[in-house]
């Protein structure tokens, strides 16, 4: 009742102006619209954390795509080995199917003796086994290559691909002077040795045996320029070093042509002589290969 009796209530009233009446309302309608755009903003965070998890799982792909994991390895590892197992199976049974046409090339038309009859089928599986591999040999090279050249760098990657056909030609060549000089001289050699006292007959085993003796390791030892310029090329190796321990590696070699090779003067010369040779051409390949980085920059 007093507030309705008192004569000064108007002037307690705030009297807002059109233009104030104007703000008013733009801000209640303000006011108003923060909730929906607080809603918007509570409704966008999930998206953006779903673009966040989806960007996440895209970079974790890419990553896995880019580095393989170790069954990724496995799995490159076994269908290498067994493309290797199918080349080299259907050589074997090729060259072993066909062993009556090419045994009078190995056998070189000695008299060679079986000491029993399980011998015969020992015997043709040990030499059918040695020339399959040897024939399936680059094909198993070059699976191999496949399955290691993901792993090397670049300068190994380069080496590699430049000098992998001289590696084996180097290895045939080896081989060939094996079985075209080495073998028939000292065999020659040791027979007419034996024959002044004995009555020789070797058996077919052993003649394997000693074919290999003298075939194989000299095929592994003419690899010694590629051996060096590989050293040369990761920085173990020096022309420098290689001429200040020459003599010392002639000695080496000596050990080596003595135990690879029969126990005979003339099979451990036939091999010290080019071992000696291809060593002085290691020297030379190398000594062109500093020549060539170092004249590189300069370019």
């Amino acid at each position: 009742m007093s507030d309705l009796m008192d004569p000064y209530e108007h002037h307690n009233r705030k009297i807002l102006s059109p233009l104030d009446k104007k703000k008013a309302t733009n801000i209640d309608v303000e006011q108003q619209s923060e909730p929906s755009n607080r809603e918007k903003a509570s409704s966008a965070a999930p998206e953006n954390d779903t673009n966040r998890s989806s960007n996440h799982q895209t970079t974790e792909t890419v990553e896995q795509t880019a580095h393989p994991t170790v069954v990724d390895h496995l799995t490159d590892l076994r269908k290498q080995i067994i493309k290797s197992l199918v080349v080299f199976s259907s050589i074997f049974i090729g060259v072993f199917s066909t062993i009556n046409f090419w045994f009078p090339y190995v056998t070189k038309g000695h008299s060679l003796i079986i000491l029993g009859p399980l011998e015969v089928v020992k015997f043709y599986m040990s030499i059918s086994f040695v020339l399959a591999l040897g024939i399936s040999l680059p094909f198993l090279c070059h699976y191999i290559w496949q399955f290691v050249k993901p792993g090397l760098n670049e300068q190994e990657n380069k080496f590699m691909n430049v000098y992998s056909p001289v590696m084996f030609l180097l290895f045939i060549f080896g081989i060939a002077f094996g079985y075209f000089v080495l073998h028939p001289l000292s065999y020659g050699f040791l027979i007419s040795m034996g024959a002044k006292n004995f009555e020789v007959m070797v058996s077919a085993q052993e003649y394997m045996r000693f074919l290999m003796m003298t075939t194989m390791p000299v095929g592994l030892l003419f690899e010694l320029p590629i051996v060096a310029m590989f050293l040369s090329a990761v920085g173990i190796l020096t022309a420098h070093s290689m001429k200040r321990v020459r003599k010392w590696s002639y000695i080496i070699l000596a050990v080596l042509s003595a135990l690879i090779t029969p126990p005979d003067f003339i099979s451990q010369l036939l091999i010290l002589i080019p071992m000696a040779i291809l060593y002085e051409i290691s020297i030379y390949m190398v000594t062109f290969m500093e020549k060539r980085t170092t004249a590189v920059p300069h370019s």
